[in-house]
């Protein structure tokens, strides 16, 4: 089924701030930032050009066309501000440390969980009971900050477990004690 209009999304040309490296070969695009190089590879169907400051994403009524636009705005906003997700530990005994790069959790399990940081991409900060988790890639901070997460989601009764930052959670009662006659 083919769409007449152009994604409106996917017509507006994305800002390039000064001091930013493009670099087009073919269907793949690499920026490069103060905060690291992001690459990506956009569909065949979709032509880039690049001119006067300005990335312009062109296409024959293309689906992916805002798609396509949306995941390059967010490679340029990351090579310039990067992304972070806080993540907050709740539960007595439960905490989150630093083994280098490398961020060990103990969160009631019998051993702790160790997740390793990708080299020289994403950046871990602990501060008490709350982590950081930081880098220019959009996607991989939301995939770690999740993986982190669902090693101990927060429980609707007591609340305890690994939760975003103002995450609200639904609380449930507990079981009732049996009223005595």
């Amino acid at each position: 089924m083919k769409y007449g209009n152009m994604s409106r999304i996917g017509k507006k040309p994305i800002e390039i701030p000064p001091g930013i490296d493009v670099k087009i070969e073919g269907q793949k695009v690499t920026i490069k930032g103060p905060r690291g190089e992001l690459q990506r590879s956009v569909r065949p169907e979709i032509k880039l050009d690049f001119k006067e400051g300005k990335l312009f994403l062109t296409g024959q009524d293309s689906s992916f066309l805002g798609l396509s636009r949306s995941l390059l705005a967010n490679m340029v906003k990351g090579v310039i501000e990067g992304y972070e997700k806080k993540l907050e530990i709740e539960g007595i005994g439960y905490k989150a440390n630093l083994e280098g790069q490398d961020l060990v959790l103990s969160v009631g399990f019998t051993h702790t969980v160790k997740i390793k940081a990708p080299e020289g991409k994403i950046k871990f900060v602990v501060e008490k009971n709350i982590i950081t988790v930081s880098g220019a890639d959009k996607e991989l901070v939301g995939q770690l900050a999740a993986r982190i997460r669902s090693i101990r989601p927060p429980e609707p009764y007591k609340g305890k477990g690994i939760r975003y930052q103002g995450e609200h959670i639904r609380r449930k009662l507990g079981k009732k004690a049996a009223a005595t006659a």
